[in-house]
């Protein structure tokens, strides 16, 4: 008898094959892929809801009334607040002082951009120079305008150092409107310029070198691998530079405050708006102050994109 035999004589039935799990509804399996995504992003805009548009939303009701900030009772005074700041001339002629910081924007992206183009590629000690510029950018900014202050008073490390020079001056840096904002735009390229210069320098090396090699076997100049090579291709990290250069401009607050407390004509917009706030008490002019800036970097923001379109470069 075969072993066949044997197996099929003895009775043995062979174990059944266990059941295949059902398969989920495809129309429950689509249901849960729409509402995946939903429920990571549940937690991260409960935040954002919370702590920026919510806050938006009170500042922008507060604009519309009297508020002190202290009492509970809310007098709803229309457009008068928004009024008051278009007529007043002292509370609108402080965005002349943003011209200073402008100016000193342009300078600043200069400059990085300058030394990002030269630190890409291979020199003596790049990386220590890398490592200086970017330094200022670690520092707080409380810190750096009690530097300053030390460094532009009188008789402060400015004048010995000039002094060192043989230019003996009692000039006050921080007396007359003009050298105080010229001073404090300066303090601010140089504390920035670092934030610029590693911006500008990722997306300098982000470019590939074979373009590069491909130059230089064209006989293309540093100057030209700059032009048509480096340019178009940070040019969306140009158009960013750009637009935080104007807003953080227009928004000036930490280094003239410490340094000035916004006297000798160095007041900006947004040290206005604290003071308007939490000096006189005015909450419901300082919201307006403040939805006045708002929108403007945002009407400046979106002629910014509409002449300067990004549209995307292939540089391969």
């Amino acid at each position: 008898m075969t072993d066949t035999t044997e197996k099929a004589g003895s009775g043995a039935v062979a174990p059944a094959p266990e059941p295949a799990a059902p398969r989920p509804a495809p129309g429950r399996a689509r249901a849960w892929r729409t509402v995946t995504p939903w429920l990571f992003l549940l937690g991260p805009l409960a935040l954002l809801i919370t702590f920026t548009y919510a806050p938006i939303a009170n500042m922008v009701a507060y604009s519309f009334t009297d508020w002190d900030g202290v009492s509970p009772g809310l007098h709803y005074t229309g457009a008068e607040n928004y009024a008051e700041i278009f007529t007043r001339e002292d509370l609108f002629q402080v965005f002349f002082v943003s011209g200073y910081y402008l100016a000193a924007s342009v300078i600043q992206i200069v400059a990085a951009l300058y030394f990002a183009t030269i630190l890409s590629f291979d020199i003596r000690f790049r990386n220590f120079f890398k490592g200086v510029l970017f330094f200022p950018s670690l520092v707080n900014g409380v810190a750096i305008g009690f530097v300053f202050l030390y460094f532009f008073q009188d008789g402060g490390t400015l004048d010995t150092v000039l002094g060192l020079f043989g230019h003996q001056t009692d000039h006050a840096w921080l007396g007359t409107p003009f050298s105080a904002n010229t001073s404090l735009a300066g303090v601010s390229v140089w504390r920035y310029l670092g934030m610029n210069f590693v911006l500008f320098l990722g997306a300098i090396q982000s470019i590939p070198g074979d373009l590069y090699e491909a130059s230089e076997l064209d006989g293309a100049t540093r100057w030209h691998q700059f032009r048509y090579i480096i340019l178009p291709g940070i040019k969306p990290v140009l158009t960013l530079t750009v637009i935080l250069s104007i807003s953080g401009s227009l928004s000036a607050f930490e280094i003239p405050y410490i340094m000035t407390g916004g006297a000798t004509g160095t007041e900006t917009f947004v040290i206005q708006t604290v003071k308007l706030a939490f000096q006189f008490n005015k909450t419901g002019l300082a919201s307006a102050a403040a939805v006045v800036l708002l929108l403007i970097i945002l009407l400046v923001t979106w002629v910014q994109r509409r002449l300067v379109p990004d549209d995307r470069v292939d540089l391969v």
